[in-house]
């Protein structure tokens, strides 16, 4: 059986992923901050699949939390086959007014985290010429976006990252994917402090947590580079920037997503 490493396992897409995988007879190790939503699912797993689950608790935005997981499963004696970088947030609100400590931990948690942990592990799979990782981008990944500055930013960075190590890893039969979702059925737009108006527009355009967990593993089983799960229109926004000007759309996007006064 192969090992899968999901981070932000306890909620959400890392939570998804984690049933999804379980259900393909792939033992886990599940990081993320809280040990007992860890061990919660955990133990379903185990039950319901019959899987071996080891759970880290872990803070990716600490110093050197990529080293401790690393570490940790090392002592563990087990070889991770899949390495699923989901772990993240966003904050909303006007880049200047938004608290400098949360922004900087984003970009700890989004880019600092995948960053470190794809070294450590691609090494592993390399040396193996065997392994898979899903690097957890976004559509907001093709533009600027206003009042999502520094998220937007942290996901242009992990799509480039990763369609740059596709190329680098081409000859080593690993398999990377990016994978790029709209609006998701998660917490993320009450966690990222959304106005309710937006927030209620977006939960009704957001796609299940199953489909794009679905879709990110299919698209990695066929070798794509990157995949736009869920509504077409997930589609239009993430190539709208191939046949309409970048200033425009950025312009566009900072109109819908402006407070209201």
């Amino acid at each position: 059986m192969k090992t899968a490493l999901i981070t932000g396992a306890s909620m959400g897409i890392g939570a998804t992923f984690a049933q999804a995988l379980a259900a393909r007879s792939n033992n886990l190790i599940l990081v993320a901050r809280s040990q007992d939503k860890l061990d919660q699912l955990a133990e379903q797993l185990r039950i319901q699949y019959l899987v071996k689950v080891e759970t880290i608790a872990q803070d990716l935005t600490a110093p050197d939390a990529a080293t401790i997981v690393f570490n940790r499963v090392k002592e563990l004696d087990l070889t991770v086959d899949l390495l699923v970088n989901n772990a993240g947030f966003g904050e909303y609100g006007a880049f200047a007014e938004v608290d400098r400590q949360r922004q900087l931990n984003m970009i700890q948690l989004n880019i600092l985290a995948t960053v470190d942990l794809t070294h450590q592990y691609l090494q592993e799979m390399r040396s193996r010429r065997s392994g898979s990782i899903i690097n957890l981008a976004s559509i907001a990944a093709f533009q600027g976006m206003p009042y999502l500055a520094v998220y937007g930013a942290t996901k242009a960075f992990i799509l480039s990252f990763t369609e740059a190590l596709i190329e680098e890893n081409r000859d080593f039969g690993i398999r990377i994917l990016a994978l790029c979702p709209g609006a998701t059925e998660t917490n993320f737009f009450n966690d990222a402090d959304f106005p309710p108006n937006l927030a209620t527009i977006a939960d009704r355009a957001a796609t299940s947590k199953e489909t794009v967990v679905t879709e990110a593993l299919d698209a990695l089983e066929k070798g794509q580079a990157s995949v736009v799960p869920g509504q077409f229109y997930n589609q239009l926004f993430a190539n709208a920037h191939r046949t309409l000007p970048r200033e425009w759309l950025s312009g566009m996007i900072g109109k819908l997503l402006q407070p209201s006064k």
